[in-house]
């Protein structure tokens, strides 16, 4: 079997607290904890929690915009983590990202031909009209007109930003595209109407998506495998819909049962998290989630740290009450 496109094994990213006024380590954000997946080429792998539960952080330590403390990151099984400046700029070529804000991920003082038109100057030293054709090719790729081409971000909506940056990140021809709630910005009809663009975006150009959103039904209608995130850690993992047919975690049955459905479909028994996710500065003991769980099953989950429990459907979970 081919290797996947894209592996994670064991990556921690811990931000260093330091004291006030004397200085010394003070302790640290452990804001990914050890964490494992892979995506294959041509799929889609969602990664669903919290604010807080270091999705973000994830995605810009596999891009090296934040350095992990720990673990491997391997592109077509190669270690990216031991890779020099001159060879991770290259590397970005394969892995773009579209960022959780449109407005913020453009500069307001640069037009659209000039955002788009930055990487391939850059990177492939494009210039004149071969580099105008270039962008317009983009922004038809991305269902922009011409006349955009020359606008300010001010003068676009949520969703014709969005779209810029999608070409933007597409201009060096990516494999991988990590998307950071790319519709949590936008209206809901707009929402349907990119999440549509990006699914036939895939399939035209054979793209790999990483996909993260807190939004577990737009991660079910893109995604082929997801894992479940809270506090730092995968806590379930599998195949997309025996994810949200079968949710066998507390916290993942807690996520699922609040996904709006039509009323006739509404669950009998809905299923609520009590208070805010635990600082991760101070992570709990045993099962990081057990301070919120209605499901734990005494001391053991409170002192031990559960080991991963594998299905027969392929899919794992993190919890003593399945061992």
């Amino acid at each position: 079997m081919a290797l996947p496109l894209l592996e994670l094994k064991n990556l921690k990213k811990y931000f260093p607290l330091r004291k006030k006024f004397i200085g010394g380590h003070k302790g640290n954000v452990r804001a990914v904890d050890g964490i494992s997946f892979f995506i294959r080429g041509g799929d889609s792998f969602g990664l669903v929690g919290e604010s807080g539960s270091g999705k973000t952080t994830c995605a810009r330590a596999i891009l090296r915009l934040v350095e992990p403390t720990e673990g491997e990151v391997l592109w077509d099984g190669r270690d990216i983590c031991k890779f020099l400046e001159s060879e991770m700029e290259e590397m970005r070529r394969n892995m773009q990202m579209i960022f959780q804000d449109p407005h913020s991920s453009l500069n307001p003082r640069k037009t659209v031909f000039k955002s788009i038109a930055e990487p391939l100057v850059i990177h492939e030293g494009m210039r004149g009209r071969g580099l105008r054709e270039r962008v317009k090719e983009l922004l038809e790729i991305v269902g922009l007109k011409r006349e955009h081409m020359f606008r300010y971000p001010h003068e676009l909506s949520g969703g014709q930003k969005q779209r810029v940056g999608i070409a933007r990140a597409l201009s060096l021809h990516p494999k991988l595209l990590i998307l950071d709630e790319p519709t949590s910005a936008l209206d809901v009809s707009v929402q349907a109407q990119m999440l549509h663009f990006l699914e036939l975006l895939q399939k035209r150009m054979g793209l790999t998506y990483l996909f993260i959103s807190h939004n577990l039904a737009v991660i079910r209608y893109t995604c082929d495998r997801v894992g479940v995130m809270y506090l730092g850690k995968i806590i379930e993992m599998g195949k997309s819909e025996g994810i949200f047919s079968t949710p066998r975690h507390p916290y993942t049955k807690a996520l699922v049962s609040a996904v709006p459905l039509p009323q006739a479909e509404q669950p009998e028994k809905m299923v609520y998290l009590e208070g805010d996710i635990p600082s991760a500065t101070h992570i709990p003991s045993g099962c990081r989630f057990h301070t919120r769980c209605l499901e734990k099953i005494g001391a053991i989950c409170e002192e031990v740290e559960p080991s991963t429990h594998y299905f027969s459907d392929g899919n794992q979970v993190n919890c003593h009450f399945y061992q």
